[in-house]
């Protein structure tokens, strides 16, 4: 049997934390704070491919800003990908490990795949969204658990006794009931009134006087063409029941991408827009390809990616998923907002500040099933590493060019056999659905002024994937004083 146990992997993994930890001594140059709200916290990091392991607290948890000498702000974004092959969830399924709680972050962007079965009648016909509501019941249930709010619908999220159930209702109602309570839309505009642009000493990056008005983006389904796009809203003072927002969620038959954020800081969000697109049957349907979310925090452009790409191991399958990847990127294309001919278009992805990608991009691992069991029981991961097709196709140069990974210390992710911590084809039953193990679940980035802290994978037998998970340090721009804010 190729298996590796839960307690031998844990093992491996804190080896490596005190491998990273100990090399990473010499690198952190000072870590300052200072507890009065008017006074900077500093913060200088080493430079080493862009990966850390600071311990580092949520920034809007210590109610100050944290600055740099530039005045630029720095948040904790937590990212998390999981193919959860076609299940729905339970409600006894906790997500409080996977979502980390107890190092809480300010932004949450959380991507799923086969959330529904990728079968004929979700792909041609009708999109079944029910798991989509349970998947953000069971994330609303972890991230809001001290001030827990329900979801407001036919039936209530609780019953009498205290355990989760799941609402009755649309992911559209379930998705406003998981905003802030006095439920404005986000607006797609806040850029600097005529005045105020005058008045500034430079430019504003963004774009000139808004075209656009509340009536014009009265309902996102218009705006979008989807009943399923949500946008958040802002906080108010008496928004006192929920910690974290839901910001925007979108669903493609079975991709799922959710971002959530600090109450607090959804008034610093504007122009959030998306884009779809079909990597699947015909090369166009959705059963594979990639929703995209574009959005400004304060004045930093990000996009948040959530893709499952082509499957399939045999040599050349690479090669579609190297396609995927340029026709997302070259077909990905977000609306415009601001209708005027000054301002700095955010059309593309490659356009914005900082990027996330994250999904089960299904590169597979280029050795035979034998071959992989072999070094697998000997933990040979740099090996193992070394046969990558992604880790191969990047230093290529044919796909994802200028992005960046953290280094992989964590077992294959796929494929399990279901509730169990072995890998799928090692014993009769499952020889059928043998599969050779492999990183399918990546998280890459791109974009300047962002620290990896973390990259690992989360133990949970749902699926025959694990979940993979990355928290990053990320600075941002803040909006000149004086500027407009909802």
């Amino acid at each position: 049997m190729i298996g590796v146990g839960f307690s031998g992997m844990t093992l491996m993994n804190q080896d490596r934390t005190n491998q990273q930890a100990s090399s990473l001594i010499g690198k952190i140059l000072s870590v300052k704070g200072r507890n009065q709200s008017n006074k900077e916290i500093e913060v200088e990091f080493g430079s080493s491919e862009g990966q850390y392991d600071l311990p580092l607290q949520p920034l809007l948890s210590r109610g100050e800003s944290t600055k740099a000498a530039s005045e630029n702000l720095s948040f904790r974004v937590f990212v998390a990908t999981w193919n959860v092959g076609g299940k729905s969830p339970d409600s006894k399924l906790n997500l409080d490990d996977i979502l980390q709680v107890r190092e809480e972050s300010d932004i949450y962007v959380l991507g799923f795949q086969e959330i529904v079965p990728l079968n004929a009648g979700n792909v041609l016909v009708i999109e079944d969204n029910e798991p989509a509501v349970k998947w953000l019941t069971l994330i609303n249930q972890s991230l809001n658990k001290s001030n827990y709010v329900p979801l407001r619908g036919p039936k209530s999220i609780a019953s009498p006794g205290g355990s989760l159930v799941f609402p009755k209702t649309s992911l559209r109602k379930a998705s406003k009931a998981l905003r802030t309570e006095n439920k404005r839309r986000l607006k797609s505009c806040n850029c600097p009134t005529e005045l105020e642009r005058k008045n500034s000493k430079e430019f504003c990056f963004r774009c000139p006087q808004s075209q656009t008005n509340e009536n014009d983006i009265s309902s996102e389904d218009d705006e979008y063409g989807s009943s399923n796009y949500l946008v958040g809203t802002m906080p108010t003072p008496g928004a006192n029941s929920m910690k974290y927002s839901l910001v925007a969620s979108k669903q493609m038959v079975g991709i799922f991408l959710t971002v959530w954020m600090r109450k607090e800081l959804v008034q610093h969000v504007s122009h959030m827009r998306i884009s779809c697109v079909g990597r699947g049957i015909l090369g166009c349907l959705g059963n594979k390809g990639c929703i995209s979310v574009s959005m400004l925090v304060h004045k930093t452009s990000f996009c948040f990616l959530c893709s499952h790409l082509a499957s399939g191991e045999k040599e050349g399958d690479e090669l579609r998923r190297n396609s995927d990847v340029i026709e997302i990127l070259r077909n990905t294309q977000f609306p415009r907002i601001c209708k005027t001919s000054n301002s700095r278009v955010l059309e593309k992805i490659l356009d914005h500040d900082r990027v996330i990608w994250l999904g089960d991009l299904n590169y597979r691992i280029a050795l035979s099933y034998s071959d992989t069991g072999k070094l697998l029981k000997e933990k040979a991961w740099d090996a193992l590493y070394n046969k990558d097709q992604l880790k191969i196709e990047r230093e290529a140069g044919r796909v994802f060019k200028g992005w960046k990974e953290g280094k992989i210390y964590f077992a294959p992710t796929y494929k399990y056999s279901l509730n169990s911590d072995i890998y799928a084809g090692e014993t009769v039953e499952t020889k059928s659905k043998r599969r050779t193990p492999a990183w399918c679940d990546r998280i890459l980035w791109r974009g300047s002024e962002m620290y990896q802290l973390s990259y690992e994978r989360k133990e949970s037998r749902f699926s025959d994937h694990r979940p993979v998970c990355s928290t990053f340090w990320v600075s941002v721009e803040e909006m000149e004083d004086g500027s407009k804010k909802r």
